[in-house]
C-alpha cells in the first residue's frame, strides 16, 4: 500500500483546495458573485496542482477519458469570468462530476469511517446508493 507523505507543499495544496471550495461556496451564497467564484476556481486548481504535483495534474486533466469533464469545467470557468456565473457554475458542476466520478468509491469508504457522520452513511438505504455508484464507476472504467 502506498503511503501519503504529508510534506509542506501538500499541506499548502490541501489548504488552497479547501479555500477554493470555501470561496466557491461563498460565491454561490452571495447570489453567484463572479469574483468569489473565480477566486475559488483559481485556488482550487492551484491547490490540486500543489497537492498531487504539476505533472500529475496535467496528466489527469489531459487524459482522454477526462476530456469531456476538463472542457466542461474550463468553459464553465470562462463563462464565470465573462459574467455568466449561473450557467458557468452549472457547466463546472457537470465537469467536476465527470472528472472526479472515479473517486466516488474512495469517497464513500472515507465518509463511512468518519465517527458520527459515518453512522449515517452506513444505513442500508444510503449504503445501497453508494454501492450502486461504485458499480457504475467500475463499469465506466471498463
Amino acid at each position: 500500500m502506498l503511503s501519503f507523505e504529508m510534506n509542506d507543499r501538500k499541506k499548502i495544496g490541501l489548504g488552497l483546495t479547501g479555500f477554493g471550495v470555501f470561496f466557491s461556496f461563498l460565491g454561490i451564497i452571495f447570489f453567484f458573485d463572479k469574483g468569489l467564484i473565480a477566486m475559488g476556481n483559481i485556488l482550487f486548481f492551484s491547490g490540486v496542482a500543489l497537492t498531487i504535483g504539476l505533472k500529475s495534474s496535467l496528466q489527469f486533466f489531459s487524459k482522454r477519458s477526462n476530456f469531456k469533464g476538463t472542457i466542461a469545467f474550463g468553459l464553465g470557468f470562462l463563462l464565470v469570468i465573462i459574467g455568466w456565473p449561473i450557467l458557468g457554475m452549472i457547466l463546472e458542476a457537470y465537469g467536476f462530476v465527470v472528472l472526479f466520478s472515479g473517486f466516488w468509491p474512495t469517497l464513500a469508504v472515507f465518509l463511512q469511517k468518519i465517527p458520527i457522520l459515518g453512522w449515517i452513511f452506513q444505513q442500508p438505504y444510503i449504503r445501497t446508493i453508494s454501492d450502486v455508484k461504485v458499480i457504475e464507476s467500475r463499469h465506466a472504467l471498463l
